[in-house]
């Protein structure tokens, strides 16, 4: 899709959900649930082990996941691929917005039978409000 009219920051407006985005063919598909004290994800990742998935939290509490690699052993020089749809071929991007609650510091990650499963535990401790009343006056 080209820029214009509904380009980039509108096109995820749109047509993702603003907790969380995809940007590849990828089938890295995503559950969410919670618990009293964490946030549960857990993403498809077939073929993908420990090492060739990698997260990182930016300042904007934002999770992001990138799976490199992946890819099945080739089984000879004369083998040739007509068609790869399983997953676990080539690379994939996700990422989540996360809840305000989380406490980023505890995250916790483990890729186990072609699932990648991320711990978020919850800060039960509220956090002051980030809305400020802001005086107006007359002249600035």
């Amino acid at each position: 899709m080209g820029k214009g009219l509904l380009g980039e920051p509108f096109r995820s407006i749109i047509w993702t959900h603003p907790m969380y985005r995809e940007w590849s063919a990828s089938t890295a598909l995503l559950d969410w649930f919670e618990s009293p004290n964490a946030h549960f994800f857990k993403i498809n990742v077939p073929g993908y082990n420990k090492d060739n998935v990698k997260l990182e939290v930016d300042e904007d509490n934002v999770l992001h996941i990138k799976g490199e690699g992946g890819k099945e052993e080739s089984q000879g020089k004369d083998i040739v691929w007509h068609v790869a749809e399983r997953g676990g071929k080539g690379n994939f991007y996700r990422q989540i917005e996360l809840p305000e609650n989380g406490e980023v510091d505890q995250i916790k990650a483990q890729v186990e039978n072609g699932v990648l499963t991320i711990v978020v535990p919850k800060d039960n401790n509220p956090k002051p409000s980030k809305v400020r009343t802001i005086n107006i006056s007359s002249k600035l």
